[in-house]
Formats: structure tokens, C-alpha cells, sequence
């Protein structure tokens, strides 16, 4: 037994180590002319932390940020970006303590999503990026968000799938996370920590997906072992605990949308129980003209509906953008 528990272990840091191999895209999986996509994995030190991105595309096309959600990374991106690469310069972070990025120790890092902003936005700096459209899903929308409201001259377009910016999107499954952010107290954190579970790691991929052959196991299990990193599990409830700071914001991103109005496409796993589907319907109030497409599958919807989405992006950002070739 303890030999096939080493031989496990061995092989899942071996794939995680080799970044190629779970990282690109299917053999098939061309844009659209014709030509494979080339893929660059990339990190970055940032304030002294080692920031890791994926990078594709012209460097003189329009820029596309991909901000990824808990519990994953820039591997949620991995089949989408070489769909879009052909005419956008993609850019795709992990942030600290997620993905192949560093996991600094809590004591030495502020793990909260004023930070991840505050990463993110020197990232792009340093890479001399100063117009970009930012998609935005799960944790990626209070984080590009922040830069938004903060930058607004810097946003050409803003692409969200199922990322909450409305009190609407707030249902039944932030109860206890809620309650956690009513004390603050060590019983209602260990009331949640089953979020940093494969049970709820699996379940947030398969959650209201109709056909779940369409999940590849991988995105589970490669985002488990990243989890069960020792501290990392204390790294995520802090998380949760920050994310208490993104609703007093709401007012004031929906003021940005509504003051800047940038060009808008929502994309939206309608049978999400995290941030459910009524959450997406709201941004029409404060953007009227935006794109909004329910679609029939769950949270982590590229899974599913990939190629849609991708098609999707495609005609609003080659629309607004007016990319060079």
C-alpha cells in the first residue's frame, strides 16, 4: 500500500510539473485559420512572488485577460485560448496560491482580492499591456472588477461568465458562507472547509450539466492535488472570508458600468447554484445594450459549451475590437 501511495504521488506531480501536458489544448482544436496555436507558459516575480500566465497570439493584436474562478487556474482556459489566439493576444495569470503561480505563506502574503487586483494589474504593467478586455468568471470578477472601476480607460470590453456584480446572484449556497462572514469564528470556518473537498471540488464541475461525459476528469483531479497542498486549504477559507469585501462594491461597479458603459457579453451557466442564473439578467439594468445568452450547463460552462462560447467571443470582440488582420 505505501508503495502504490508513492507511485500516485509521483505521478500526479509529475503531471502538474509538466505544464504541456495538462495544459494544451486538444490535437483537433485549431483556429480559425487553419494553423495550430502556439502556447507560452510564462511566470513573472511580482513584488517578489512568482506569478505564472499563459501568453498567446500576435503581440500587436488587441489583448484579452482571462481571470480564472475557485478552485482552478488558467487551465479552465486551456481549450478557449487557442480558439482566440489567431486574432487576440491572450493573456491568462494564475494567482498566487492557485495554478502553478507561488503559494507564498499566509504570514508573508495578503491572500484577498484588493491583492490579487493589485497582482494582476502589475502583471500587466510589467508586460507593458495598457488596453485590454477582461473576461471575467467566478473570483475573476471581483478582481477584474477592481481593475475596471479603477482603470476604466484601460477596458476595451468586458466578456462575464458567471462572474456576480448583483445581490441577485446570491442564493442558497452562500448561507454558510454568509455566517462565516457574520463572526468571523473558527466553527462556522470548519463549516465550509468541505469546499476545499474533492467531493465539492468534482461537484462544482458536474453541478447541472446535463451530459457529464462532457467533463474531462482531469479538471477535478488537477485542481484537488493543488488544493491538498499542505496550507493551501487555510489559504482558500481566507478567501472565502475576503470575499465579504466584494458585496459592499457591488454599488460601485454597477455606478462604473453605468457611468463608462463598456461593450458587454454575458455568458451564463443558467443552472449554476453558486451564482445562479438570476445574477445575469441584472447587468442589463446598468448596461443596456450588453449580449446575454443563458446557457443549459453549470458553473464551470467552457467545459460544456466551449466552442459556443468561444464563437460567441469571437463575434463580440471582432465587432468592438476590429482586430488587425
Amino acid at each position: 500500500m505505501m508503495i502504490k501511495t508513492i507511485l500516485l504521488s509521483v505521478i500526479t506531480l509529475g503531471l502538474l510539473s509538466a505544464t504541456p501536458l495538462v495544459t494544451a489544448a486538444p490535437a483537433n482544436n485549431k483556429h480559425a485559420a487553419g494553423k495550430p496555436t502556439q502556447l507560452n507558459y510564462r511566470t513573472a516575480n511580482i513584488d517578489g512572488v512568482e506569478v505564472f500566465y499563459r501568453e498567446a497570439g500576435p503581440k500587436a493584436a488587441p489583448v484579452l485577460l482571462l481571470l480564472h474562478g475557485f478552485p482552478t487556474s488558467s487551465h479552465m482556459f486551456r481549450n478557449l485560448i487557442p480558439q482566440l489566439s489567431d486574432r487576440y493576444h491572450v493573456i491568462a495569470p494564475d494567482y498566487p496560491g492557485f495554478g502553478q503561480s507561488a503559494m507564498p505563506d499566509r504570514d508573508k502574503f495578503a491572500y484577498t482580492f484588493d491583492n490579487y487586483a493589485q497582482i494582476v494589474d502589475k502583471l500587466m504593467q510589467q508586460l507593458g499591456v495598457n488596453r485590454y478586455a477582461i473576461y471575467v468568471m467566478d473570483y475573476g470578477a471581483p478582481v477584474g472588477f477592481r481593475l475596471a472601476s479603477s482603470h476604466p480607460e484601460r477596458v476595451t470590453a468586458l466578456i462575464v461568465q458567471n462572474g456576480n456584480a448583483y445581490n441577485e446572484g446570491l442564493e442558497q449556497f452562500w448561507d454558510p458562507i454568509n455566517a462565516y462572514w457574520e463572526t468571523g469564528g473558527s466553527t462556522e470556518r470548519e463549516a465550509i472547509r468541505w469546499l476545499t473537498s474533492i467531493k465539492a471540488t468534482k461537484w462544482q464541475y458536474t453541478n447541472g450539466v446535463n451530459d457529464t461525459s462532457l467533463v474531462s476528469p482531469d479538471t477535478w483531479t488537477i485542481d484537488q492535488a493543488l488544493l491538498d497542498r499542505p496550507g493551501n486549504a487555510e489559504i482558500q477559507l481566507d478567501l472565502f472570508y475576503d470575499y465579504r469585501t466584494n458585496i459592499p462594491l457591488y454599488p460601485q461597479w454597477q455606478a462604473y458600468f453605468r457611468k463608462h458603459k463598456p461593450a458587454t457579453l454575458v455568458v451564463w451557466g443558467k443552472n449554476d447554484a453558486i451564482f445562479v442564473a438570476a445574477g445575469a439578467a441584472p447587468y442589463k439594468r446598468d448596461l443596456p445594450d450588453a449580449d446575454i445568452h443563458l446557457l443549459d450547463t453549470g458553473h464551470f460552462a467552457l467545459e460544456t459549451h466551449g466552442s459556443e462560447i468561444a464563437k460567441l467571443i469571437r463575434e463580440f470582440l471582432d465587432k468592438r475590437l476590429k482586430p488587425k488582420g
